[in-house]
């Protein structure tokens, strides 16, 4: 990920599910700019999150496409920052798709 600042946070992860149109589960943890895990607070993060799971499914809605995200594993008090990470990502996606 890359803020508004510059600031680059990097992750690794793995799949745990795909099913092609439909669902994508994958598990993610924060990482150094090397792929090494790094705890949240190598990137000023409070807290200790391990592995979180994000699932995304995929339904046909009127000839659109819905996606429900879900995102567990966060600590509470950084759901906050999560929902606006995941907006300004699902911005510029809804902007390289048109």
């Amino acid at each position: 990920m890359k803020g508004p600042d510059g600031k680059e946070i990097w992750s690794v992860g793995k799949y745990l599910e795909i099913m092609p149109m439909k669902k994508l589960v994958y598990e993610d943890n924060f990482a150094d700019n090397k792929g090494n895990v790094v705890s949240p607070s190598y990137y000023d993060m409070p807290g200790e999150w391990g592995y979180v799971t994000v699932t995304l499914t995929f339904e046909e809605k009127d000839g659109k496409t819905r996606m429900i995200l879900k995102h567990e594993g966060i600590p509470e008090d950084m759901y906050e920052d999560c929902i606006t990470g995941w907006q300004q990502s699902l911005d510029k996606l809804e902007s390289n798709v048109k």
